[in-house]
């Protein structure tokens, strides 16, 4: 492997992320197992190390800037880490299987999750571009200061988590879709608490792949040298780029690459 090409690409990831808000884990697993060849359960491992790293710091911030909804994290926290800790535990299970080939299996898993992740935001996106004033069906809003409300929220959480645990996808993708329907957040709490939600995942989520010992580190350092700086700029590039057009080639891109990765399975 031409360990001096992953930060490269691992830089335009990060400005890719920093652009759209698309999960860099949509892009960055592929990236390992399609360009690198990269056992899928090393570069999912690995990946979610990696990830951790962005959210944290991410994270820090805005609770630091007190722009995040502290209750919503802490009861999507509790059911995703949960969650996420159970698909760690499956993942021990298929590994100490020798019936069961792991790198497949988990090759279509991350092919079917990056694959429901994108067609949903590209849905939604196609609605906001040309059915701008189609009024869609609005989902129950939760309230996380009713037991009903926690209740639920556990729940999303940890079906989410569990997707995590086991692919490393939509720990930030899917649960901004799941803020907006169901807890109507504006956009300036949206970011942070999506973010610090997906912190404390990760880093619970890391701990249980570290258990596994499909981390390669020398995977790891590379990906933060180029994703931490590319989000950065990706960040400010954000300002002055059209952004439709940008998330329709991403999108576009998303689904050829979570087809292959279905189709080679």
């Amino acid at each position: 492997m031409d360990y001096l090409l992953l930060p490269v690409f691992s830089f335009i990831i990060g400005i890719i992320v920093g652009l759209t808000g698309i999960g860099g884990a949509s892009l960055i697993t592929p990236m390992l197992i399609f360009i690198f060849h990269v056992p899928p359960s090393v570069a999912i491992s690995s990946d979610v190390v990696a990830a951790t790293l962005m959210k944290v710091v991410g994270g820090v911030k805005h609770w630091q800037q007190k722009t995040l909804d502290l209750e919503i994290v802490k009861w999507l926290a509790i059911g995703s880490v949960s969650g996420s800790l159970l698909g760690v535990g499956i993942l021990h299970l298929l590994r100490s299987s020798r019936e069961q080939n792991i790198d497949n299996l988990l090759l279509r898993l991350l092919g079917i999750m990056i694959l429901i992740v994108t067609l949903t935001a590209f849905i939604q996106l196609l609605l906001m571009t040309f059915f701008p004033k189609v009024n869609l069906p609005a989902l129950p809003k939760l309230n996380v200061k009713t037991n009903k409300g926690r209740f639920l929220t556990v729940i999303l959480g940890a079906v989410l988590g569990f997707c995590v645990g086991i692919t490393s996808v939509s720990s930030g993708s899917m649960f901004a879709l799941v803020l907006i329907a169901f807890f109507r957040l504006d956009a300036r709490k949206l970011v942070g608490t999506d973010i610090t939600q997906a912190a404390i995942l990760l880093m619970f989520t890391s701990l249980g792949h570290l258990t596994l010992g499909t981390v390669n580190w020398s995977l790891v350092f590379p990906i933060w040298l180029g994703s931490v700086p590319g989000v950065l700029i990706g960040a400010k590039l954000c300002q002055i780029t059209p952004q439709r057009p940008l998330r329709f080639i991403i999108y576009s891109i998303l689904i050829m690459v979570s087809w292959k990765l279905v189709a080679q399975a």
